[in-house]
């Protein structure tokens, strides 16, 4: 972080996070420029964080971390551990009230950590309505009251100040300068008077004093009032709303002023993530060039030197290789760090994301409110250069240490290696990662579909392996009878051999022979869901042997299959989609075209405004799916999957599957 410039001992760690497009890191960059003595003006740039970022600002005597927190639903796991350690969180909203529904993944997680929170709603310069009108919608979205703590003032169809309600003055912005202090409009007197009134409402709500006040018509202290708002703030009971526009600098420092007030101690982040004692949380793990693997922690219940031996989360001890202060992606070396700072702590491992490291007593993993977000999106990937597949492989691990969202996992069925993560945005940026940090490039496809064969119809074959070379022939006889068995049955070997016909120890490679056979059917897939019972059969005592009986018993069943009628199947998933309400008609209509069935719907526990959508959707149909829905929902839907059942596949797509198989093998 960047050296403090003064003895006060504040720091605060506040995350901004809200959806692509609102200018969260546009604000951040705001906050740190007025926080300097710069203008605080900061166009909103194009472009998406898709990585945790951390700002060191000081203002005023504080020192604050900025945790800028990725916006795309396709890289918010990369936040999942940095949020829990926030003081406070800034929700950047936009004033279009069709975009208020963008805010509730963002606002679901701060909730859902308890972690206290405000909005500010940014292009406040471009609202084309009321701002109570907005903040109607937005409390559509939003589980706590949100209280408003300023009103426009409005000058030819666009704000152009603002009155403080606490305090109960007015203000002008002014471009790239602090807002101008004015007497408040005439006209706007009795707007002023209604809307503090509601908010003290609001606050009363909390606070029985005051509500007594109220009801004996009995104006509060401005202390008073101001104390509610901070107590109320601290302890997530209320969210409140400020407004501005990073583009010309407007409402910044009044951000920042309410921040220093409003902002709880660190004591309180370490309380709510149930911690005790001297240590460090860890955020976020990079993998960080030449500098090596750091861990991005929070330091909590005091101060923390380089030479600290550090208990880490499997009970060991280690001396961190080095820390670091953090700031826009830059790493300083220092050998202290002060409760509440965020730092980087380098060489230490095993550390992830989520354990606390005890300063010198014991640590323990945090345990979070929320589960590892489900793979939406995957890809079977594949080295260019045979030579990389070891790079490859450690590559991929130091990539899913850093990204809680993304998986890696070894198909046995297809033996893929699947690249698994929050879509194809997601993905990309990944594979970039592969090549330019660790210069391993891969190819990417689709993963294939393990599709699987059974039969319709039963068969009697006899499979005979015969063999006659110098010494020892090679003689196998066996026959079996094959059937079909319901679905999810597997496969079953029943043994009916009588009278000796064929030794005890060369049934069980008769076996494998039947195994081996079904590996791959007449259409080119695993064969299961079928009964194989050894009948009959013959032996030569010198020339009979394992192998022998292995290869008759494949014979026997190759030949079996290719008359039972083999039919391809499909694996089918049950998906639980979660979407804004708006979407629910679309999405049922892309289930359908995609070969799916809705199974129903029902409102989303906890979301207003939202469905939980329960379909059956073919594997082979799920690849570009996410695509489609986040399409139709603003980028917001998502969903979870898990194998159902399987399904034979007919007509048109069962001859596509076949042929698609035969070129493969070809």
């Amino acid at each position: 972080m960047a050296a403090h410039k003064s003895s006060n001992h504040n720091v605060r760690a506040i995350a901004v996070v809200g959806p692509t497009g609102a200018g969260k890191t546009a604000l951040i960059q705001a906050l740190a420029s007025a926080a300097s003595g710069g203008s605080g003006a900061v166009p909103n740039a194009a472009g998406q964080s898709t990585e945790t970022g951390f700002t060191a600002i000081d203002y005023m005597g504080d020192h604050y971390a900025l945790i800028d927190a990725p916006g795309a639903v396709d890289f918010l796991a990369d936040a999942d551990f940095a949020l829990p350690a926030a003081d406070i969180a800034i929700v950047v909203a936009d004033p279009d009230p069709d975009k208020a529904v963008l805010l509730q993944p963002f606002l679901k997680a701060i909730e859902q950590l308890k972690v206290p929170h405000a909005l500010f709603i940014n292009k406040i310069d471009t609202a084309r309505g009321r701002i109570r009108d907005l903040l109607e919608v937005l409390q559509g979205v939003s589980a706590l009251p949100l209280v408003a703590r300023q009103i426009p003032i409005w000058k030819d169809d666009h704000v152009s100040g603002f009155v403080d309600l606490a305090m109960e003055r007015a203000f002008l912005y002014q471009q790239g300068k602090p807002s101008q202090r004015i007497d408040i409009p005439a006209d706007l007197a009795e707007r002023e008077t209604e809307a503090r009134f509601h908010m003290l409402e609001q606050l009363a709500d909390f606070d029985d004093e005051l509500m007594e006040s109220l009801l004996s018509d009995v104006t509060p202290d401005q202390d008073v009032v101001f104390a509610d708002l901070v107590r109320e703030t601290r302890e997530g009971l209320i969210a409140p709303v400020f407004f501005g526009a990073t583009a010309q600098g407007a409402g910044i420092r009044r951000l920042l002023k309410a921040l220093r007030h409003d902002t709880p101690e660190p004591q309180h982040a370490a309380a709510r993530l149930g911690l005790n004692g001297a240590g460090a949380y860890v955020m976020k793990i990079s993998h960080a060039g030449q500098a090596g693997k750091l861990a991005y922690a929070r330091v909590f219940g005091g101060a923390l030197a380089d030479s600290t031996q550090i208990t880490l989360s499997d009970g060991s001890q280690q001396r961190p290789g080095a820390l670091f202060s953090v700031n826009n992606g830059q790493t300083k070396k220092i050998s202290d760090a002060r409760e509440g700072d965020v730092i980087a702590i380098g060489k230490l491992d095993p550390v992830a994301a989520g354990d606390m490291l005890g300063a010198g007593a014991p640590a323990a993993k945090i345990k979070m409110p929320f589960e590892k977000r489900f793979p939406v999106y995957q890809l079977a990937i594949a080295t260019k250069d045979r030579k990389d597949d070891v790079r490859l492989s450690g590559a991929l691990q130091k990539l899913v240490e850093e990204d809680s969202g993304l998986a890696v996992v070894h198909d046995q069925t297809t033996h893929e290696i699947l690249l698994q993560g929050q879509g194809e945005p997601h993905l990309r940026t990944v594979l970039d990662r592969l090549k330019a940090r660790f210069g391993v490039e891969v190819s990417a496809q689709r993963p294939s579909t393990p599709y699987q064969e059974s039969i319709r119809r039963s068969a009697e074959k006899r499979g005979r392996h015969k063999k006659q070379t110098g010494g020892h022939g090679q003689f196998g006889d066996c026959v079996i009878q094959v059937k079909p068995l319901p679905r999810g049955s597997g496969f079953e070997f029943v043994d009916k051999i009588t009278g000796g016909a064929i030794p005890r120890q060369w049934i069980p490679a008769v076996e494998a022979g039947v195994k081996d056979a079904m590996a791959k059917g007449p259409k080119g897939f695993p064969v299961v869901d079928v009964q194989v019972t050894l009948i009959d059969g013959s032996f030569h005592s010198v020339d009979s042997s394992e192998l022998a009986f292995q290869m008759a018993g494949r014979l026997g069943m190759s030949e079996a299959l290719a008359e039972c009628d083999s039919v391809i199947l499909e694996p089918v998933e049950k998906l639980t989609i979660y979407t804004p309400s708006a979407g629910t008609p679309k999405i049922n209509s892309a289930v359908s075209s995609h070969n799916g069935q809705i199974l129903g719907f029902e409102p989303r526990e906890g979301w207003p405004g939202w469905d939980k959508v329960e379909a059956y959707l073919p594997h082979s149909e799920r690849q570009n799916f996410i695509i489609e829905l986040r399409s139709m929902t603003q980028g917001l839907a998502t969903y979870e999957a898990e194998f159902d059942h399987m399904v034979e596949l007919t007509g048109r797509r069962a001859d596509d599957v076949a042929k698609r198989a035969q070129h493969a093998a070809a």
